[in-house]
């Protein structure tokens, strides 16, 4: 997608702009939406946030300038944000109805890796497609978005949901219940933990993946005809590494603990992005590394926050936490997109890592994020 807005002519300070048009959509939206999915239903926010990202991506692919992209990217956010929240509050209170709720992070980490593997063939297919015409992906990617409408139209909402008093809380109420999970001890340092420093870094690697594959490949002597398949290949490696991972997530948390996971983790990834700055060829694996810790821990961090909150404002606690990491990327983005023009996108992903590692420590010397 970053080598379709540079073919239209977009600069990385405006494809980082873009990313924070995202963002700010999502710090707007994320709440309301959340509120939306816990009155109206799970299922009924999937559905409109799947009709509206369909709709979106065909967009995409038909447009080729700064601002009618700016109001697409501000549409598809609204689209993940009917979702983000809605999606693991489902799932977890499904998972209530049978009482295996502490099976949630393995349960999703198995869903995430059948997800990846199917992504990984078409990984392969975008690449091709890509090498022919580069608005091709996004008109496939439209259509096998819209088939979930049909999926979601055969989901039912979980009993848990529906025997919880889910009409009765205000919109007010519900921001209470969400100041009070996000502020609860442990809760608040998790969060500026994951949601702000982690995921704020590691975004910054899927924004920057595609320019740097291209600069490292060319480098050793790959013809540019040639990079856009071979980026369909890397995708694919790279989302088999993760689905990979995923599978095994439950059994990962079974041998580790969530503790030690988060306590190592923006540690490893800070330092691959430094040292991927120095050795510029380590830079592809330590994409492949960061992309198969990004999907496991993802699970992990919505087992610890839905182990917190009660299903009544369950999908907005889970928006808001989306609405927080929204909110810290956007700085990250708009320095980054300035740095990668004025250096390079290397030096902008050295530059979170570092940042990473520094505020992960100040957080750690703060309060533990993850209670035993």
């Amino acid at each position: 997608m970053y080598l379709f807005f540079l073919a239209q002519g977009l600069s990385f300070t405006q494809i980082a702009a873009l990313e924070a048009i995202y963002n700010l959509t999502t710090l707007v939206g994320e709440i309301p939406t959340g509120y939306v999915g816990d009155r109206v239903g799970r299922r009924n926010s999937l559905l409109f946030g799947t009709v509206l990202i369909s709709v979106t991506l065909l967009g995409i692919g038909l447009s080729g300038s700064f601002w009618a992209f700016a109001a697409l990217y501000a549409c598809w956010s609204m689209g993940y944000n009917f979702r983000s929240g809605s999606e693991d509050a489902w799932l977890y209170d499904t998972l209530t109805d049978d009482l295996s709720e502490d099976q949630f992070a393995h349960v999703r980490g198995r869903g995430e890796s059948v997800a990846l593997a199917v992504g990984a063939s078409a990984a392969v297919v975008g690449g091709y497609l890509g090498s022919v015409d580069l608005s091709y992906p996004w008109f496939v990617a439209a259509g096998v978005t819209a088939v979930g409408v049909a999926v979601l139209l055969t989901v039912e909402e979980s009993e848990t949901y529906e025997r919880a008093d889910t009409a009765t809380p205000g919109f007010r109420r519900t921001l209470s219940i969400v100041r009070e999970a996000i502020t609860r001890h442990n809760v608040r340092a998790f969060v500026l933990y994951y949601y702000v420093l982690y995921a704020a870094a590691t975004y910054l690697v899927f924004v920057f993946l595609q320019p740097i594959f291209e600069t490292v490949v060319t480098d050793f002597g790959v013809s540019e005809s040639r990079v856009r398949s071979l980026l369909g290949w890397f995708y694919a490696a790279y989302s088999l590494f993760g689905a990979g991972l995923s599978y095994y997530t439950g059994a990962i948390r079974d041998r580790l603990g969530l503790r030690r996971w988060f306590l190592w983790l923006p540690f490893v990834v800070g330092g691959a992005l430094v040292g991927a700055y120095l050795v510029p060829v380590l830079a592809l694996p330590a994409f492949l590394v960061i992309r198969g810790l990004s999907d496991v821990t993802r699970s992990f961090a919505g087992q610890y926050v839905n182990d917190r909150v009660e299903t009544t404002g369950r999908a907005t606690v889970l928006s808001a936490m989306a609405m927080v990491s929204g909110l810290a990327v956007v700085p990250f983005q708009l320095g980054s997109g300035v740095v990668s023009d004025a250096v390079s996108p290397l030096f902008a992903l050295a530059l979170a890592g570092a940042v990473l590692i520094v505020g992960s420590a100040g957080v750690l010397l703060w309060e533990a994020p993850v209670a035993e």
